[in-house]
């Protein structure tokens, strides 16, 4: 078999093409996201925190070349290493809140997943024969062949 026919079967599988939508929306919650969490949740926290701007928040590592840099954009101009612990701060809520809203996700397609499996699993019985699974109002178990006694109800 051709590495390029390989590749094709490879690709044309479900559950890549399944993965690959997966990553491209993953990619747009993620913007989503950040900009929830740059543009909503942090300016009033700032706010309340006396004008905080956390995107903003550094620590020089040489202090004598960003005398004055009141921005991170600025220290950065100024050409000196910095430690960028305001956007590690939004990055940390960025995943925290995109962390919380996948286990809800999860969490609602298990749901919808066991919901169908319960509801068929209280209308089957087991036969009194074979103990296969059966439906409940089955006359005649479709493994054995016995007469089955009628549910009532």
């Amino acid at each position: 078999m051709s590495m390029a026919k390989e590749f094709r079967d490879f690709v044309a599988r479900g559950n890549v093409v399944d993965m690959a939508v997966g990553v491209i929306i993953g990619a747009a919650f993620g913007k989503i996201i950040t900009s929830l969490v740059n543009d909503v949740i942090m300016p009033p926290i700032g706010k309340v925190m006396g004008n905080v701007n956390f995107s903003d928040l550094f620590v020089s590592l040489e202090p004598e070349k960003t005398r004055g840099a009141e921005s991170l954009a600025k220290a950065k101009e100024m050409g000196a290493a910095i430690i960028a612990y305001g956007q590690f701060i939004n990055t940390v809520i960025d995943f925290v809140i995109v962390a919380a809203c996948v286990f809800l996700l999860i969490k609602v397609i298990n749901a919808l997943r066991t919901a169908p499996r319960q509801a068929a699993e209280t209308l089957n019985r087991p036969c009194p024969q074979c103990l296969q699974s059966i439906p409940a109002k089955a006359k005649r178990c479709p493994f054995c062949t016995s007469n089955l006694e009628p549910v009532a109800g």
